[in-house]
Order: structure tokens, then C-alpha cells, then sequence
């Protein structure tokens, strides 16, 4: 692939954002469509946040990623702010407008849901409760496309319930905050469970949840990719659930932002998931 001077540029701003994988996520597809473009990670302090985003429609970006810790902070800065984005209450993806503004918009939701329909295309929103572990930024996004998808009821547990009750009543929709000392209990007749808490990463203590009441029938989807199949997953998987790991969810949020600043919208294959990986 060859990098001219007319090339679209885009990247990903975080702090730090050397174990991002989205640049060799995008660079798989920049050269896979044969794109004169490039994506480049961006490491920007916070103090330098403010400083950088107003630079880069000048600089000739078309847009960018953002990750932690700027997703909150970004959105007084944007010009632009998508409904959803204002909703969830946090920005990850830029996109440069014509006139030299900014857009921020929010495809975490998206791309969670696109993650569970390719996963498990037997699931339905409508089959039945979900049961949702954390209420932090990523359950914000999980919560709001489950509830505009339809779920009927969406279960809540987090360790601070306080976190929990606010999440409920900024987003509505069909939520039921549980007690963390009755997660266990909350599962009973969901068709749905998902952990979107840092329990069970690399590094970080497994998710405390007997899964005894969840029906063999639910799906069970963890957030986390790294690894690929935490211990939640392991056991759902050996009590016979269907399951589906987190890196789609990495994927498919990409999808809409690549399409806004290279022209020409990609797909999430098998190969593009090996090349993440490896």
C-alpha cells in the first residue's frame, strides 16, 4: 500500500495508546480496500487534549478514535454531538465535517450489538430478560443498545449500587437495578448475560457469579477479549451456553468510523479477527 500526499488520515487518541489494537485493525482494512490512507496512533496527554483535537481538521484528519481516559472529557470539545454519544455519555469515535468541524459521535453500542446478532444469530432481543454485570462507561453503551433493540427487561448488578441507580435513570428503558449480594439470583430465566466490568482480564480477578439459575438456553457474552475466553466464558460454555467473547464487540465499532472517513464501509470476517490476534 502506498501513502500519498492526498491520503485520509485518521488515528486514535488515548493516553497511553501503544496496546491499542485498533491501528492494525484499520490498517487491515486500508489495505485489504486498497485506500490511500492511514490510521496512526496518537498519544495525547490530558492536559494536551483540548490542544490536539482543535488541530486536527486542520492537520488534514478526517476523524479519529478516542480511548480511555478521553471519552468523557472530548465531549465538551466537539462542535457536534450525536444524540446516542449525549446519551451514553461518552464519545469514541471523531468525524471531521466538511466545514472544519468536529462530530462526536458514540459506536460502542453498535458495535456490541453487532457482536452478539453475527455471534449468536439465534438470540433475539425479545426472548427474554438480560442480566447486565457493571454499570461503568462500557455497560452504558450495552444498556442503550439492549434497550433500543427491544430487550423487555435488563437486569442490573454492579458492587456500588449507587453507580447502578444513576445509570438506570439516566438511560430509562426497561432497567432493574438488583443488589450485588443477589447477582446470582437475577439470572434466573434470562436469555441474556453480559459482564462488562474488568473482572476476569488479564491481570485482574475473575467474575465471582455462580451461574446455577441462568437456563443452558441464555447466551453469555464477556466484553473483555484478553484473553479471548475469560472464565466466565470457559464455564458457560462447559454448562452448555452459547457464548461469544468480546473482541467482535472491538471490531464492529470500528465498522462505522472507517466508513465515515474512508469512503467505503468494510466487514468483519474471520481473517480480519486472526490478523487482530496475531
Amino acid at each position: 500500500m502506498i501513502v500519498s500526499g492526498k491520503a485520509r488520515l485518521a488515528g486514535v487518541l488515548g493516553w497511553p495508546v501503544s496496546h491499542s489494537r485498533s491501528p492494525r485493525l484499520h490498517g487491515f482494512w486500508l489495505e485489504q480496500l486498497d485506500i490511500d490512507g492511514a490510521y496512526l496512533p496518537l498519544p495525547v496527554a490530558p492536559g494536551d487534549l483540548e490542544a490536539v483535537i482543535r488541530a486536527l481538521p486542520r492537520m488534514g484528519f478526517r476523524g479519529a478514535n478516542v480511548t480511555v481516559p478521553h471519552k468523557e472529557a472530548v465531549m465538551r470539545l466537539v462542535d457536534h454531538l450525536d444524540p446516542l454519544a449525549r446519551r451514553i455519555g461518552a464519545v469514541n469515535t471523531l468525524v471531521a465535517r466538511d466545514d472544519g468541524s468536529l462530530e462526536g459521535r458514540n459506536t460502542d453500542a453498535y458495535g456490541f450489538f453487532e457482536n452478539l446478532r453475527q455471534g449468536c444469530p439465534a438470540w433475539a432481543p425479545a426472548s427474554g430478560p438480560a442480566a447486565v454485570i457493571g454499570a461503568g462507561g462500557a455497560s452504558r453503551a450495552v444498556v442503550a443498545a439492549l434497550t433500543d433493540a427491544g430487550v423487555p427487561e435488563i437486569r442490573l448488578a454492579n458492587r456500588s449500587r449507587e453507580r447502578a441507580e444513576i445509570l438506570a435513570a439516566d438511560l430509562g428503558g426497561p432497567v432493574r437495578v438488583v443488589e450485588w449480594s443477589e447477582r446470582a439470583g437475577m439470572l434466573d430465566g434470562c436469555a441474556l448475560l453480559v459482564n462488562t466490568t474488568t473482572l476476569g482480564m488479564s491481570g485482574q480477578p475473575d467474575l465471582d457469579l455462580d451461574l446455577s439459575a441462568l437456563p443452558q438456553t441464555a447466551l453469555v457474552n464477556d466484553i473483555v477479549y484478553v484473553p479471548l475466553e475469560t472464565d466466565l466464558l470457559a464455564r458457560a460454555r462447559r454448562r452448555g451456553n452459547p457464548v461469544v467473547d468480546g473482541l467482535g464487540m472491538l471490531l464492529h465499532q470500528a465498522v462505522p468510523g472507517f466508513a465515515a472517513w474512508f469512503g467505503r464501509r468494510p466487514v468483519v470476517s474471520d481473517e480480519l479477527r486472526a490478523f487482530v490476534l496475531s
